[in-house]
């Protein structure tokens, strides 16, 4: 069976593409990479068909994850049900997916990280390295979760 994960940021070009690129560079490394769904979306609709911001493709590929083909694409509620893990990157993605949720999925969503992840976007290419610093740690730790789960 396959886990689906989906992480949600505003605009989809740089916080949850680069947790798409953490999270499938994890699997494949753990030869996994066929047990997992990973995609990313966005709670608005500003940058659809955009591909990530130019900081975040070069600080993910600085670290060995290709987010070079993702597009942004807008959160549905369809993705809420598809997705066995919807993860917001803040507080405001949480809301706006728990509106969203079909009916009985509205606690299905959850924080990625329990303080949530800085926007990097319109920053600093430092900025950007520590949203990844941070997306890292969280994929790490979502990763082995996964993992032990699947194990029992």
């Amino acid at each position: 069976m396959t886990t689906g994960i989906l992480f949600v940021c505003t605009g989809n070009t740089c916080r949850s593409p680069m947790a798409v690129g953490v999270m499938r560079t994890l699997a494949h490394r753990a030869g996994l990479a066929h047990l997992f769904e990973v995609d990313s979306a966005g709670t608005g609709v500003r940058h659809a068909g955009e591909p990530p911001n130019r900081h975040a493709l070069d600080a993910a590929a600085r670290r060995g994850h290709d987010i070079a083909t993702l597009r942004s694409r807008p959160l549905t509620a369809s993705d809420i049900a598809r997705f066995h893990h919807p993860l917001a990157m803040e507080c405001t993605h949480l809301a706006a997916m728990c509106a969203l949720a079909p009916p009985g999925l509205a606690d299905r969503p959850r924080l990625f990280a329990a303080d949530g992840i800085a926007d990097p976007f319109g920053g600093t290419a430092q900025d950007y390295e520590r949203a990844l610093d941070q997306i890292e740690a969280g994929c790490a730790r979502l990763f082995e979760e996964l993992r032990q789960a699947g194990s029992k």
